[in-house]
This record gives C-alpha cells, sequence and structure tokens, in this order.
C-alpha cells in the first residue's frame, strides 16, 4: 500500500482549545486542569478522571457527550472512537480532512494528556496473570501514538513532570504551544509506548518461559543524566527498567557527589556479590575495584567482615566500592572511613552511621533497601555492534548443586565450606578466575586473564604480598581451597594452585582432560569437587 504524503508544512505555534485529560497517575492532574480551564480551554476527561476534575466544580465534558457512545466493558471501551481519534488525527489544513471533520462531527482535539494502567509497578508487585494482563492499557496507547504522529497540531504530554513546561508554553505565547515543544513531548510519547509495550512483551516471555521471543525490546526511563561515561569523552546516563529488586537503581544516595557512570558499574557488581551471603547467616562484606572484587569476607561481626575483605588486599581497595549484607552501623562505619573509599552500599544505614560517614562528604553513601534475591529470575543484556546480547540472569547457586568429589580423598568440612566460599566469589570474578579462600574469607584473587595459570598464580602473588603486609609468616593460601570458574584444561593450573598452598579444588569439570587433572590431584592428596555448572563473566 502506498503512503501519502501531502506535505503540508507544520504550524510554528497551535493554539490549544480543546484538551483530553485522562490519567491514571493525577499527580498536578487538577492543578493542571485548573490552569487550562481558567484560559478559556474546553476539557475532555474520562472515567476517574473526570470525576475528579468535576468535583473541583470545573466544566468538564465526559468523553461519552463526544462520541454518543457509553464507556462499556468494565471501561475498556470508551476512547477507542472515531470522534475521539479523528479529533487527535486530523491534518486542520488539509481541506479533505476538514470536509471528513464536518461531515462526520469530529471536533479537533489539540492537547492530550494521557498517562498509563500502572502495568510496569504491577508486575514488579507480583500480581497473578489476570491482574497483570487487566493492566494492560489499550486506549491511553492508542491516544499517544495518534497524538504523537500528529504533532504538528497536537501536543501530547504523557509525564506529569512536564506539566510545568507546558503551563510554561502557554504563558509564553497566548495559549499556544511551539511546534519544537511538541516535537519533544512527541519522541517522549513514542518512547514512553515503546517502554510500556517492552515491559509487557518481556512480562509475556517470562510468564510463558519464551527465553528467546521472536522480537526482544528493552525499556528503561530516565533517572539521572550523568557527566560522561566510562571516560570524558564519552556521554552517559542512567536508566532504570522498574525491576524492583533491590539494588543499585533503588538505592538512595543519603550523601556525597552524583554516582559516575563507573561507580553505578562497580557498585552493583559488589551489590550483587555480597548478595550471595545470606545476612541472617553472617554479616559478609565485599569490596570491588573496576568490577571485580579484591576482597570478600564472612565474621561474626559486620566490622570483623569488613577487616577481613580488607586485609586481603589493602593496596587495590584503596579507592574501591564496598558492599555489606547488613545494615552499617557505627563501629564498621567508623573503620571503613580511615580508608579512601568511593562508594559504600548497604541494605540499611543507622543513624550514628550516617553521622560518621558524613565527616568524610565525598563519600557516597547509599541505602538499598534491601538485599537482591540471588536466586531471583530476570535477563541481562550487552550491546554488540548491530545488536543486543540477552540471556537469563546467572542465578546458579551452588548451595543448590549436587557435588561430586572426583578425587581418592574428600574434602573436609572446613575445606568443603571454603570450597563453596570461594565459588561463590569466583562467579562475580572476571573470567578467567582464581579464587583462593580460607575460614571464609578470600585469600587471594587472580581475574581476567587470557591463562587460567596466570589468574592462580597472580592470585598466589596477591596472597603473598598480603601475608607481607599482615606481618604473616606463609599466605593464607597455605592450606586453602581454590576455585576455577570454569573447568581446569590442563594440570599445569592445579599445579600453580597446590604450589601456593591449596589443599582442596572447587571446579566445574567437563573437560577431555578431567583425569589428567583428577589424576594430579590424587598424587599431591588434594581434594576436588566438580559443581557441573560453571560461571564465565565477561
Amino acid at each position: 500500500m502506498a503512503v501519502i504524503s501531502k506535505k503540508i508544512p507544520a504550524p510554528d505555534k497551535v493554539e490549544i482549545k480543546t484538551a483530553l485529560l485522562s490519567v491514571f497517575d493525577k499527580t498536578g492532574i487538577i492543578e493542571l486542569a485548573r490552569a487550562l480551564s481558567a484560559r478559556g480551554v474546553r476539557l475532555l476527561s474520562t472515567g476517574g478522571t473526570y470525576k475528579a476534575i468535576a468535583a473541583e466544580g470545573l466544566a468538564v465534558t465526559d468523553v461519552s457527550e463526544v462520541t454518543q457512545f457509553p464507556e462499556i466493558m468494565d471501561g475498556r471501551v470508551k476512547t477507542l472512537h472515531p470522534k475521539v481519534h479523528g479529533g487527535l488525527l486530523a491534518i486542520r489544513d488539509d481541506a479533505e480532512h476538514q470536509e471528513a471533520m464536518k461531515t462526520h462531527g469530529i471536533d479537533g482535539i489539540d492537547l492530550l494528556v494521557v498517562n498509563l494502567y500502572p502495568f510496569e509497578d504491577v508486575r514488579a508487585a507480583g500480581g497473578d496473570y489476570p491482574t497483570t494482563v487487566e493492566n494492560i492499557d489499550i486506549g491511553g496507547p492508542a491516544m499517544i501514538r495518534a497524538s504523537a504522529k500528529n504533532h504538528a497540531y497536537v501536543t501530547v504530554i504523557t509525564d506529569p513532570a512536564d506539566y510545568a513546561e507546558l503551563a510554561e508554553q502557554l504563558s509564553a505565547d497566548a495559549g499556544k504551544t511551539a511546534y519544537a515543544f511538541r516535537q519533544r513531548m512527541a519522541a517522549k510519547a513514542y518512547a514512553r509506548t515503546a517502554a510500556y509495550d517492552a515491559a509487557i512483551s518481556n512480562w509475556f516471555a517470562e510468564a510463558l518461559s519464551i527465553d528467546t521471543p521472536r522480537h526482544r525490546t528493552i525499556g528503561g526511563v530516565l533517572k539521572e543524566e550523568m557527566r560522561y561515561g566510562e571516560n570524558p569523552h564519552q556521554k552517559a546516563a542512567f536508566y532504570v527498567t522498574g525491576e524492583k529488586r533491590p539494588g543499585v537503581s533503588t538505592a538512595v544516595l543519603l550523601q556525597g557527589k552524583q554516582l559516575s557512570y563507573n561507580n553505578i558499574n562497580d557498585t552493583d557488581a559488589a551489590y550483587e556479590l555480597v548478595a550471595e551471603f545470606l545476612p541472617e547467616k553472617s554479616p559478609a562484606c565485599a569490596i570491588i575495584k573496576h568490577a571485580n572484587p579484591c576482597g570478600v569476607a564472612t565474621g561474626s561481626t559486620l566490622l570483623e567482615a569488613y577487616k577481613r575483605a580488607l586485609a586481603c588486599d589493602s593496596v587495590s581497595a584503596f579507592g574501591g566500592i564496598i558492599a555489606l549484607n547488613q545494615t552499617l552501623d557505627a563501629a564498621t562505619a567508623e573503620e571503613i572511613i580511615q580508608l579512601f573509599t568511593e562508594v559504600i552500599i548497604a541494605p540499611d544505614v543507622t543513624e550514628e552511621a550516617k553521622a560518621i560517614v558524613a565527616r568524610k562528604p565525598n563519600l557516597r553513601l547509599l541505602s538499598a533497601g534491601g538485599l537482591p534475591d540471588a536466586r531471583a529470575a530476570g535477563i541481562t543484556a550487552k550491546t554488540v555492534s548491530g545488536g543486543l546480547l540477552v540471556q537469563t540472569r546467572d542465578n546458579g547457586m551452588v548451595e543448590d548443586l549436587e557435588l561430586k568429589v572426583v578425587t581418592k580423598r574428600a574434602p573436609t568440612a572446613q575445606e568443603l565450606e571454603d570450597m563453596k566460599f570461594a565459588f561463590k566469589v569466583g562467579k562475580h570474578v572476571k573470567s578467567n578466575a582464581v579464587v583462593y579462600a580460607k575460614d571464609g574469607q578470600t585469600a587471594g584473587i587472580g581475574a581476567g586473564q587470557m591463562s587460567r595459570v596466570d589468574s592462580a598464580r597472580i592470585a598466589a602473588l596477591k596472597a603473598e604480598e598480603a601475608a607481607k603486609a599482615l606481618g604473616l609468616a606463609v599466605p593464607m593460601t597455605r592450606g586453602s581451597a581454590v576455585a576455577s570458574e570454569a573447568f581446569l584444561p590442563f594440570a599445569d593450573g592445579l599445579l600453580s594452585m597446590i604450589a601456593a598452598g591449596a589443599t582442596a579444588v572447587i571446579q566445574p569439570g567437563g573437560s577431555m582432560r578431567d583425569q589428567e587433572v583428577i589424576d594430579a590431584a590424587n598424587e599431591h592428596n588434594v581434594a576436588m569437587v566438580f559443581t557441573g555448572m560453571r560461571h564465565f563473566r565477561h
């Protein structure tokens, strides 16, 4: 079908004579209606919005009077009518459109103010299937899209935050809006409906267990613009998807400067890691630098957990991100501020701790309002040239796996606990990853190397440096458990781990040379466990 383009130029200024207001979120709508009414604008409305405006004594017409058709089917059908959509879509300077309006008794609608049923909120709250479906808005998106298409003549407002600018436009131009403003609002309107539809389609994919839908769209709402991205020459902004899972997107900045792009990335990595450790079992602390952990530990108190995490690599921890799995208390806060730190994030913060951290005004302090569920479903995405790579979240937990002892010697109870601890941390270390752990504390971490042998050596070197800094006779890798987040392809990596002092190894297994690696472990009386699950992280 051919697309007809008459190339009628858009007017710069359009007077608002008739406005249709139909909103779920009624923030500021009465004030807007009052301002429009004072300018002599004819108000049309529907449902609860109509009732709210009428209750204020303002002159308002129910859309059903315009359409001469009542709301039916529990309000599902009320604005889906030619007298509404014709009023929104008519090109005012087109003679044929003018004739059609006259013939069918259609009046132009110059301003549409609509926001949508709270589908995203219902979904995030875990609404059941029928309730979630019922909160899919139909009439709202249809009117928004129609108005946005015809922005040459119609102003469309989808966000209460834009009411003030609309009022400024009308005041500055005797009740008229400028074309540039209408363009911006149209762009914002289409972005809103796109994000709304993305949320719906992704919910359907999740609800019906469709992991690879034919079309995948990811939408977000601008939370804040940033000074720059990873580097000063890159522009950046932070968008939130509406997911209510506690974390950096839900956190409240209690003090400090705006978080940078890198701060947010690193803080997210830190908080996701520390969430692996349930707060009711033990306090835990993770210290992150450049998206990799440099120290992780549990303890009898949060203060002890922090001190033990810091001991692993106090040099790298300088200027890092600290994540805690329990409420930040005064004693822990007092210790943390002794070191230059970029960000602290915790589920909550005591008033005493806030006062202590306030002594370091540039330190960013975040209260996340809870811990993310490490087992939660969801998706992750990253861009590549010309596309998106989308996958389900890595929510595999070592506690849920059936561990297989593959060596002659089984691990001791302590070795097994250290294995699980190391494997949890390794899941959050960039591949290739090797993590040594002992007594609920990382002893050495090797991250992001092209060779797993090099990762093992770097982790051991870090452990030696930490031992010297702490005045220990031997590194903590002596008698430790070690985790590899993917299988050991050759025995050389294992031999490096053994040379560092590891007595127990946990790895996914699955290499063609598994037996060679197992034989080397048996030869050195090292216990080895296979998980059957790897945790590549790129």
